[in-house]
């Protein structure tokens, strides 16, 4: 079994956190559209599994990036939403977002995995 170096420098623990499969699309999601439940944040990553969200959702709570709140009913309502912590990356998302939009305007993206779907 591979053991995990504790990171060397702030930097990499950050990038450890937001560059997993995923999760930025995740942080962005919740950047934009506010806090979510899990199915509808499903919903609104296409593609993801399941388990993978679920897994990038855990490891988001456990770095402070995202708060997950268990409302009492049946069957229980789960809510994720971004923490300070995670609100502190919204400059970084809205700046990704805006240069995602301007390439794919610019073609940039066809013949790319993300253009097929």
């Amino acid at each position: 079994m591979k053991s995990v170096q504790p990171p060397s420098c702030p930097m990499e623990a950050l990038l450890r956190v937001i560059t997993g499969p995923w999760t930025i699309y995740i942080l962005w999601v919740l950047s934009e559209q506010g806090p979510q439940r899990f199915g509808a944040l499903k919903r609104l990553v296409p593609g993801i599994s399941t388990r993978v969200l679920t897994e990038r959702l855990r490891m988001l709570e456990h770095a402070g990036v995202v708060w997950r709140e268990q409302a009492m009913t049946i069957p229980p309502a789960v809510t994720y939403g971004l923490t300070e912590r995670g609100a502190e990356l919204r400059g970084v998302l809205d700046k990704l977002g805006s240069i995602a939009r301007r390439w794919e305007a610019e073609g940039a993206f066809v013949g790319t995995a993300s253009a097929a779907e």
